[in-house]
């Protein structure tokens, strides 16, 4: 059977993701690739004074008020990463009527732990706070990250302390998505990753398995069945289990076609027959309560 050209171009972009073929930037493909009319953009809007503590805004095209809001944080190790990567997701949520915001944060080696998570508060205060000015719900507001960004997700959603430093809380948020999202790593394996988290003295309280407790926001979590890279099982699995041992809404769905990096691709366009992540998020956060 003949393929489509869509078919032939999600192919083409799978195999430039899943091996890493000459030069070619994937997020570059998939951003080139990405409609331009189904959103207005506002970029570099400060939420701090460094250079890196800033975001954009995608509202939907034809948003009137009160859409509900995701604030994305990409991964890459904490030690690489550009908002500008991103578009495709900031798209994908908004032709489906969210208003996504893509937060830059700082990186290792500027910073270490626990300071680019003090950099995701303030954007997520930021959000809080003057959202509505894109037509976005303040009581809507949900977190969503990739990779090292949805650990960054998850410790704001669980670990009090980090919205409390910017005057709020956790039950500020409506709910949270993670994608590939490492929970449990210690001890950490990842040379690249070691020095973010002091290894080997990495303090227990960076783990956002340990800050679980009843009361917690619900929770989405979507993982690569055969993720090489962060281990399904004991991340998503893991932090699963213990949010439904506290008693809090949480769903984990496995998909097999993914891999860790063509997870989060399979929002964009061309990648959506991968998995159905996009819906899945559309329909968590159509269906959470309003908080």
């Amino acid at each position: 059977m003949a393929r489509t050209l869509g078919q032939c171009i999600g192919a083409l972009i799978g195999a430039v993701l899943l091996l890493g073929l000459g030069g070619c930037s994937p997020v570059k493909i998939l951003n080139a690739l990405t409609p331009d009319d189904t959103f207005e953009r506002t970029v570099g809007i400060a939420y701090g004074e460094e250079p890196r503590q800033k975001l954009d805004v995608y509202v939907p095209r034809h948003a009137l008020k009160d859409a509900p809001v995701v604030v994305f944080f990409y991964g890459g190790s904490w030690n690489s990463g550009d908002r500008e990567d991103y578009a495709f997701v900031g798209e994908a949520l908004a032709s489906r009527g969210i208003v996504a915001v893509l937060a830059d944060y700082r990186l290792y080696p500027q910073v270490r732990y626990p300071l680019f998570l003090e950099d995701s508060a303030r954007a997520v205060a930021w959000t809080k706070t003057h959202i509505g000015e894109y037509a976005g719900n303040p009581q809507r507001v949900y977190l969503m990250g990739h990779s090292s960004g949805a650990y960054n997700a998850a410790m704001l959603a669980l670990d009090g302390h980090l919205l409390g430093a910017v005057g709020m809380s956790p039950h500020d948020l409506s709910g949270w998505i993670g994608l590939a999202g490492p929970y449990d790593f210690l001890p950490i394996k990842n040379p690249d990753v070691r020095p973010v988290f002091f290894w080997p003295d990495s303090p227990p309280q960076s783990q956002p398995i340990n800050h679980v407790s009843r009361g917690a926001p619900p929770a989405l979590l979507i993982a690569a069945s055969k993720d090489d890279l962060v281990n399904p099982t004991r991340n998503t699995g893991g932090l699963a289990s213990k949010l439904r041992e506290s008693g809090v809404p949480v769903q984990d769905l496995y998909y097999a076609r993914p891999s860790h990096v063509t997870l989060v691709a399979s929002l964009s366009r061309p990648l959506r027959r991968l998995a159905p992540v996009l819906d899945q998020v559309v329909g968590f956060i159509e269906h959470t309560p309003t908080q």
